[in-house]
This record gives C-alpha cells, structure tokens and sequence, in this order.
C-alpha cells in the first residue's frame, strides 16, 4: 500500500553543485515537470562542495524511500578514480533512474590562432613539446580531463593551466594568454559565434545540430575521442523497484515532452531521457574512461 502510494509528500532533489549552473538549470526544469507528473512538490536543495561529493553522499545515506533524489553530473564517473576517500560507494550506493541531459565540447582555439583544424594543432604541439597551452575550470573538471585525453589519444605534450572556473579561462583563451580549451558548447558556443574563438572540432561521436559544419574529434584523426558533459538523475539504492520503474517512466515522459524538448534547446543541451538500465551502462563506461585517463596522467585532486 506504501508503495502504491508513492509519492506522499514532497520529493527533494538534491543538486551537489551552486545554484545557476548546468545541473541546477536542467534540476529545475525536470523538478517543475515531474513535480505535475507525480502530483507532489518536487524541490531543488542545492548542496554544493567536495566537488560534488557532499550532496552525493546525503543522498547515499538518506532513507530509500523515493523521496530524496540526486541530480549528478560528470564528476559522479570522476571523483571516485580523483577523491581516494569518498564518503559512499558510487556503483553500490546509488540506483540510477535515467541519463537526463548530456552536452558536447568544442575544441576552441582564439579567433587570432593559427590553427584551423585538429591536424595543424597536433603537428605544431608535436614539434615544440609542452609549449602549446590548454585552459580549464579547474583540476580534475571535464575540460581537464578531455585536455589530458586528447594529448593521450593524440600523443602530443602540452602544459594544463587550471582556472577558477570556465568565465576566466574562456576570457583569457580570447585574449590569446592560451592557446586552446575544451568547453562545453553551451559555455564556448557564443564566444564561437561572437567570432572571438574558432572552434576546430566537436566531442560529440557524430556532427552535431547547429554545428554540423564542424568535424568531430575522431574524423579530425583522434581515434576513438568522445566526451560529454551530462546530468543524470540518481535515487538511493535500495529504493522499491515500483517507485524507481515510475520514476524512471515519468523522467522519460518528461523529458520526452514538447515542453523541455524547447526549454533544454533554448539553453542548448540535448535531452536523452535514457532507460535506467541505459544509465547504468553509461556509468560504467564513463568511469573505466576517466579511471585510465586520470591513471596515466596521474592527476591528483587539488
């Protein structure tokens, strides 16, 4: 009966990250839809630090009950190769309801670089080793981790300047202070447009709407290359399989409705609305990737 009943009260989703960036703004655009879905309050509580860690591990330790949830990002497949001491297992504590959104990088260099294609950056980071520089927003972040994996794939050297965050580095990447970033296209993509950065590639593994002009990393001759930025949509594990199937059917639904099909294209990322099971998989693959990324660079947490 307590089941059938699901949910009771109000859902809290939890939100490990500032108000005002990616995860809050796709937060309470899915909160708004799947609170008339469920009939109760869905109310986000951000709960930023740790690089995330601090919001996961209250939902980790909260009642399985369907009524607190976790909406994560990227460093949810990071932090536990980066943070040796995480305060929850990341595949055993946490059941994953559906991938929500995901958002392409651009390879950008300044408006004013020489460069015009991946091939001619690669060539010129192979003849002067360590000379070329690439921005981030910070170590550990995504763009340092698709930095790290580029000169990986690409076998190149080049020096890592980490940022307090993506504003700074994408301000000084325009002023020419460094030579190229990885930035996701809903930060990079109005520089870009604005014609203060040219954009070389896309992360995604096939071109992409509203860049189909631009190549991806892998036809630019970096096999295999693939990155996203994403949120997902996270309940403790051990909550009833009734409440995470209708969790999972209401997200999809809901992400699949004309209504946030138009508001997550107004802020430019691509709703996914995957499977539970689909979002397990993904999990996975992201954390063996980013595990031998931040192995063989031996990036270390500041």
């Amino acid at each position: 009966m307590a089941q059938a009943a699901w949910p009771d009260k109000p859902i809290k989703l939890v939100v490990p990250y500032p108000a005002g960036g990616n995860a809050d703004t796709t937060a309470r655009l899915l909160a708004t839809q799947l609170s008339a879905r469920l009939g109760q309050p869905v109310v986000v509580d951000n709960r930023p630090g740790g690089g995330g860690s601090i919001g996961a591990a209250a939902v980790a330790k909260a009642p399985a009950d369907g009524l607190t949830l976790l909406l994560d990002a990227t460093a949810f497949t990071v932090n536990p190769s980066l943070l040796p001491k995480l305060p929850y297992d990341a595949a055993r504590d946490f059941a994953p309801v559906s991938l929500v959104t995901r958002v392409p990088l651009l390879l950008v260099v300044p408006a004013q670089s020489p460069f015009r294609t991946v091939a001619e950056l690669v060539n010129a980071a192979r003849a002067a080793p360590g000379r070329l520089s690439y921005a981030s927003a910070g170590n550990g972040g995504a763009q340092h981790l698709a930095g790290e994996m580029f000169k990986q794939g690409a076998k190149v050297s080049m020096t890592h300047i980490p940022y307090r965050g993506g504003a700074p580095a994408l301000t000084d990447l325009a002023g020419g202070q460094v030579d190229l970033m990885f930035s996701a296209t809903t930060a990079s993509g109005p520089f870009v447009k604005g014609g203060k950065l040219r954009a070389l590639a896309i992360t995604a593994p096939q071109r992409t709407e509203g860049w189909t002009a631009l190549p991806t990393m892998a036809e630019s001759g970096v096999a295999g290359y693939q990155v996203y930025e994403w949120n997902g949509l996270f309940a403790p594990a051990g909550t009833p399989k009734a409440v995470l199937e209708r969790l999972e059917a209401e997200t999809r639904a809901a992400v699949a409705s004309e209504e946030l099909k138009k508001r997550f294209a107004d802020i430019g990322v691509q709703g996914v609305g995957s499977s539970a099971a689909e979002f397990g998989q993904f999990l996975a693959s992201e954390t063996a990737k980013w595990a031998g990324v931040i192995r063989s660079a031996g990036i270390r947490a500041d």
